[in-house]
């Protein structure tokens, strides 16, 4: 045998194996994330969505590039003055600046609706989680106690509470506003938790960790809570854009966030006044929070049509 002729049969196996290597590479099963992400990048909902959001939050974040003008700085002869080159949207019944107000109340308004939404989804994942593994007559309890708070009327609820929260308090009011929110919103969360483990818990690799030996709590955190988080996600995504439009609501009715706080709710109550005589006031806020709203939801229901296409 020649040189040559070794050298090519010696060669020919590492060929073969590296075009088997590519194969099993091309080859290799995604993963829902990964086909999740394949449709979510072909949406233009989705990327409308993913821009608006950006777009908002960095306003909450960081207002001043945005803006250079100081939301505090009113002057009543100001008052109602039309747009000019200095206040783009016009000035209110204090003097201030409409755009100025507009883009510092994005941080609290947001800032709110994350806060009291992290709240909801802490409680709501520790009910559904129980709730599903355990089954029986905590499943029961448990249950009977969602249906009793989603029983009761949101708006009255969250009044009712959220003036008990903020009672002889002189803050502005943030802290009352997120934990009237999240007490009262987790409830669906807590559902879409409970439906998702029981779909786990009945794996075939659920059963194989518990034949290893693995306990209840190792089961729930290393085993189920991964797999059913997707869902739950989409929901909080969705519920981020209720909790902002429900600060909004509680401001625009008193009881939400106060003391010098500057928020879209607020910008509307105060407008809501002079929307005959002077609409800008009011009309740019609501602009904004229905935008920052809707955005959250169609993000909210594309990541959801992207990891369960039968919802569609």
């Amino acid at each position: 045998m020649s040189d040559l002729e070794a050298v090519t049969t010696t060669e020919a196996p590492n060929t073969q194996a590296g075009g088997n290597r590519r194969l099993d590479r091309r080859d290799k099963p995604r993963s829902l994330a990964s086909d999740a992400w394949n449709d979510l990048r072909r949406n233009k909902i989705f990327w409308a969505a993913a821009v608006l959001v950006v777009i908002f939050v960095t306003m909450a974040i960081v207002p001043q590039l945005f803006t250079q003008g100081d939301p505090r700085d009113c002057i009543l002869a100001r008052q109602h003055k039309p747009p000019s080159g200095s206040a783009i949207f016009g000035y209110d019944f204090q003097g201030c600046d409409v755009y100025a107000k507009t883009v510092y109340g994005a941080r609290n308004s947001i800032l709110v609706g994350v806060l009291a939404t992290l709240l909801a989804g802490l409680i709501g994942l520790l009910f559904g989680l129980s709730a599903g593994y355990f089954g029986g007559s905590t499943d029961a309890v448990l249950s009977r106690f969602i249906d009793v708070v989603l029983g009761v009327p949101f708006l009255l609820a969250a009044i009712v509470l959220a003036k008990r929260l903020a009672a002889g308090s002189e803050s502005t009011g943030i802290l009352a506003v997120t934990l009237t929110l999240g007490f009262l919103g987790w409830t669906t969360a807590a559902r879409i938790m409970r439906s998702a483990v029981i779909s786990s818990k009945n794996q075939d690799y659920v059963a194989a960790a518990r034949m290893l030996g693995a306990g209840p709590f190792r089961l729930m955190l290393r085993h189920i809570l991964p797999n059913s988080m997707a869902s739950f996600i989409v929901v909080l995504t969705i519920l981020l854009g209720v909790n902002i439009a429900s600060e909004a609501t509680l401001s625009f009715l008193g009881i939400g966030l106060r003391n010098g706080a500057i928020s879209w709710g607020i910008s509307i109550a105060e407008a809501g006044r002079y929307a005959r005589t002077a609409p800008g006031p009011l009309v740019w806020p609501s602009v904004f929070l229905a935008l920052t709203v809707l955005a959250f939801i169609m993000l909210g229901d594309a990541i959801r049509d992207a990891f369960d296409p039968k919802l569609r």
